[in-house]
């Protein structure tokens, strides 16, 4: 684990972010390169944030250098894994949370029952007894965010027809099928233009498709421009993030 040193700029995710270094304090282990081949295989994991229970980027890291006794500049990176990308923020401030997701982090077995439930947790040293006074005490609830559907891709529209290309959550790297998994209990997408925060219209579609009304669409245009915005949705869950697209006119 450890904290950044200086901040980091959004970057397209899916292509190598080949910005400047970023900057790492790491505490408790060091950090070592991998080839190109290892990161598509999944090696160099490292999730950087607020803190928050929701508040992460996944990115990856080929290079790593060391500069100085515990501290770290890792470049060339992949950014916004695993569907992240919707929550990249433009920068990441320097001081943000980074933790190596190497295996050591294990998920909390919860039953579907417990999501949004307060619970009492005490987080300290594993070699230590959970009465000791290095532990800290929080009370939270979570939302269950592994369950929620990743924003759909390739938003594009075409005069008033707006596509879009499904996401999944869960075995996804297949290229055999027609398609990845839905990882729904069915397919369903909330799609809605929006001006200034505003909805100005909204639909529930059981396809990547939208045809906008022809007066919806001139009524929206009429006040200049305005955004479309795609979210998958899940019966466990409800929305994912929402993909968005500008319509200038």
């Amino acid at each position: 684990m450890g904290v950044t040193e200086g901040p980091l700029s959004a970057a397209r995710p899916g292509v190598w972010d080949r910005g400047p270094a970023l900057r790492l304090r790491v505490k408790g282990g060091n950090l070592r390169s991998a080839s190109a081949e290892a990161l598509l295989a999944g090696a160099n994991l490292l999730a950087i944030g607020d803190g928050s229970a929701e508040g992460w980027e996944l990115l990856q890291f080929r290079d790593a250098r060391l500069v100085s006794a515990g501290v770290w500049e890792v470049s060339m990176r992949l950014r916004g894994q695993a569907g992240t990308d919707a929550f990249m923020p433009a920068v990441w401030p320097s001081g943000s949370v980074a933790v190596l997701l190497d295996g050591a982090a294990a998920q909390v077995e919860l039953a579907p029952s417990a999501r949004n439930q307060l619970r009492h947790w005490r987080i300290g040293p594993a070699t230590r007894s959970p009465d000791d006074a290095s532990y800290r005490h929080i009370a939270a609830a979570f939302r269950g965010a592994g369950l929620r559907p990743l924003s759909p891709c390739h938003l594009a529209v075409r005069g008033r027809v707006v596509t879009w290309v499904r996401r999944t959550r869960i075995q996804g790297d297949g290229w055999d099928g027609p398609d990845v998994p839905l990882g729904e209990a069915q397919e369903r997408y909330a799609a809605r233009l929006v001006r200034d925060g505003q909805v100005l219209a909204e639909a529930v579609l059981a396809e990547p498709r939208w045809a906008v009304p022809e007066g919806v669409w001139a009524q929206a245009a009429a006040g200049g421009g305005f955004a479309v915005e795609i979210a998958q949705l899940s019966d466990t869950f409800g929305p994912g993030p929402f993909a968005r697209r500008m319509i200038h006119v």
